[in-house]
C-alpha cells in the first residue's frame, strides 16, 4: 500500500463531521491493507508509531531542510522501515543520524505526505483523535461485532494487534482475547455527579469510596515479577519500587490491582499532586515514598474478575490486599455517602466514587457506573497558548488559553480543541516559571503578545461552572476558572469534550 492511500483516506475522515463517513473511509484503507501492513498502518492512524520512542521532536523536523518528491511512491513499509531505523539509532552521533534519517525520509515524500508523517511522528491529534472511529472501522472491515473488538482493544491494550487478529484472524480468536497477567489494560473511568446523593441516584447501592488526588496505578502481579503501570499504560516499575515490594508481600501469586498511589506528609495527610507526579519522572527512588491504595481487582491466580460484580470483586480485594485497601463503605443510603465524603474532604482528599455495587469492571470506558464527586467542578482541559505576562509577572507567560476537545467536530475541526476560556489564576511563582520554561518546546507559532502551542499539555481546571458566551465557537465560556495542576499523566486525547462543558447549561 502506498502512503498517500492512507494520507487521502485520513483526509477524508478528517474533513467530514459525519461518523459513518469516517468510519467507511478507514473501513475502506483496512480492508485494502496486507497482513503486514496492518499494525503500522494503525499506528501511523493513531499518531502512535507501533516503535514507539523515536527521538525525535518538533524543532528536529521542523529544522529538516529537503526538496519534496513529485511524486508519491513511498510505502507504508517504506515509512515502517525508516521509523525502525530512527528508533534504533542511539549514542554518539546519534543527532546526525537521526537528521541524516529524516532528510532523506523527507525528500521520498510528497508535501502532502510528510506533513502527514511529521504530524504522526510528533502525535499530533489532528490524526490520534481518530481511536474511537478506528474500532468502528475495523468491526466494519472485519465484520466483527463492534462490541468485540472494543472488548479486545480494551483488554489488549494494543489496537493494531487488534486491528490484525480481527482482519486476519477468526471470530474465535478475536474472542479468545482476555486478560494477561503484565499486560496492561486500559482503566474504567469515571462519570461526574454534584453530590455523593446524586451519583447514588445514578447507580444504586454502591461502594462510596475516597477519591485521592493521587496518580491512578495497575500494577500486575506474577510470582516475584511485579508491573506497575500508569492509566496511559507506561511502564514505571523501576521508579516505584516501594509499591513492587508492597505487593509482593500479598499473599497471592498472581494479581491484577487498580488504584491510585501518593506520597503522606508528616501529619498523614495528602502531599500536592505535583510532588506524587514528581516520582513518575525520576529514574531513581527519591526519599518522597509513594503509599498505594487499592480499589479494584481484576485477576487473581487464574481467575479473571473483569466481569464479575463489584460486590464480588470487593470480597476477593478485601481478602488479598487488607490494610493496602482504599477506604469506603457500601451502602443505599444518601445520608452515609455524605458522612464518607465529609470524612474524605476532612482528610485531606478531593471527594469520593460511587461505584455500582452490581457493574462489570468496563476496562477502558466511561459509564454511569462510576461517579466520581468533588466539592467544585474540575475538568481536563488542554492549554492552546498563553500570553505573556504583565507587572510582576512581566517576561513570565502567564495567562493561558483553554480548549476542550471536540471529538465530533460539531464547533470546528474534527478531533480539534474549542477555546473556552482564559485565566491567570490558581498560578504560583513556581508554576509561571515552568510554564515559561516548558511551553516554547510546545510552540506552535507566537506573536509579540503570546505563544500559542500545539495541544499537548493538559491541566486540570476547577470552574464554578460555564455561561453562554459568543465570544468563543463553542457558545460557552468558563465561569470563575483557575489552575488546580497539571495532568502529566494525561494525553490531550483524554481531555474533556465541549459537549461535556456545554452540558452544564442544562444542568
Amino acid at each position: 500500500m502506498r502512503l498517500h492511500e492512507l494520507v487521502t483516506a485520513t483526509g477524508e475522515a478528517a474533513a467530514t463531521s459525519s461518523r459513518l463517513a469516517k468510519i467507511d473511509a478507514l473501513a475502506r484503507l483496512l480492508r485494502s491493507a496486507s497482513r503486514d501492513e496492518i499494525v503500522p498502518l494503525v499506528g501511523l492512524l493513531l499518531a502512535s508509531p507501533r516503535q514507539g520512542r523515536l527521538g525525535v521532536g518538533w524543532r528536529g523536523i521542523t529544522a529538516i531542510e529537503a526538496a519534496p518528491a513529485s511524486e508519491a511512491t513511498l510505502t507504508i513499509e517504506d515509512v515502517d522501515a525508516a521509523l525502525d531505523d530512527l528508533a534504533g539509532t542511539a549514542g554518539s552521533g546519534s543527532a546526525a543520524a537521526r537528521t541524516a534519517l529524516l532528510t532523506g525520509l523527507a525528500a521520498r515524500a510528497t508535501a502532502e505526505e510528510w506533513d502527514f508523517l511529521a504530524r504522526a511522528m510528533l502525535g499530533e491529534l489532528r490524526t490520534g483523535a481518530l481511536a474511537g472511529v478506528l474500532l468502528d472501522a475495523i468491526a466494519r472491515a472485519s465484520d466483527r461485532p463492534p462490541a468485540a473488538v472494543r472488548r479486545a482493544a480494551m483488554l489488549s491494550g494494543d489496537l493494531g494487534e487488534t486491528a490484525l487478529i480481527a482482519l486476519t484472524g477468526t471470530p474465535q480468536e478475536l474472542d479468545a482475547v482476555g486478560l494477561v497477567v503484565g499486560r496492561p489494560v486500559l482503566p474504567m473511568l469515571a462519570a461526574t455527579a454534584a453530590t455523593p446523593t446524586a451519583a447514588l441516584e445514578i447507580t444504586g447501592e454502591a461502594s462510596v469510596e475516597y477519591k485521592l488526588d493521587g496518580a491512578r496505578i495497575q500494577v500486575h502481579r506474577h510470582g516475584d515479577e511485579v508491573g506497575v503501570f500508569t492509566r496511559s499504560l507506561a511502564d514505571v516499575t523501576h521508579r516505584l519500587p516501594e509499591i513492587v515490594e508492597i505487593v509482593r508481600a500479598l499473599p497471592a501469586h498472581d494479581l491484577i490491582l487498580d488504584g491510585e498511589t501518593l506520597s503522606l506528609d508528616e501529619d498523614g495527610g495528602p502531599r500536592p499532586f505535583q510532588e506524587t507526579m514528581s516520582r513518575f519522572g525520576a529514574d531513581v527512588a527519591r526519599e518522597l515514598v509513594l503509599r498505594p491504595w487499592f480499589f479494584d481487582l481484576l485477576h487473581v491466580d487464574g481467575r479473571d474478575l473483569i466481569d464479575e460484580p463489584l460486590a464480588v470483586r470487593l470480597a476477593e480485594l478485601d481478602r488479598v490486599a487488607g490494610a493496602w485497601r482504599m477506604p469506603g463503605v457500601v451502602t443505599d443510603d444518601p445520608d452515609a455517602a455524605e458522612r464518607l465524603s465529609r470524612e474524605a474532604l476532612t482528610a485531606g482528599h478531593e471527594g469520593v466514587v460511587v461505584k455500582a455495587i452490581d457493574a462489570p469492571y468496563a476496562a477502558g470506558r466511561r459509564g454511569k457506573s462510576w461517579v466520581k464527586v468533588k466539592p467544585v467542578l474540575t475538568y481536563d482541559l488542554v492549554v492552546l497558548g498563553a500570553e505573556w505576562g504583565s507587572g510582576r509577572r512581566r517576561g513570565w507567560l502567564s495567562n493561558l488559553h483553554l480548549g476542550a476537545r471536540d471529538p465530533d467536530g460539531e464547533f470546528g475541526e474534527p478531533g480539534g480543541f474549542v477555546m473556552v476560556g482564559k485565566t491567570f489564576k490558581g498560578l504560583t511563582d513556581e508554576l509561571l516559571r515552568w510554564q515559561t520554561e516548558t511551553f516554547p518546546a510546545h510552540e506552535a507559532d507566537r506573536t509579540e503578545w503570546a505563544v500559542h502551542l500545539r495541544p499537548e499539555l493538559v491541566v486540570e481546571i476547577a470552574i464554578d461552572g460555564v455561561q453562554r458566551s459568543p465570544r468563543y465557537p463553542g457558545g460557552i465560556a468558563l465561569r470563575f476558572a483557575r489552575v488546580k495542576h497539571y495532568r502529566p499523566d494525561k494525553t490531550a486525547a483524554e481531555a474533556d469534550t465541549i459537549q461535556t462543558l456545554r452540558a452544564l447549561l442544562r444542568g
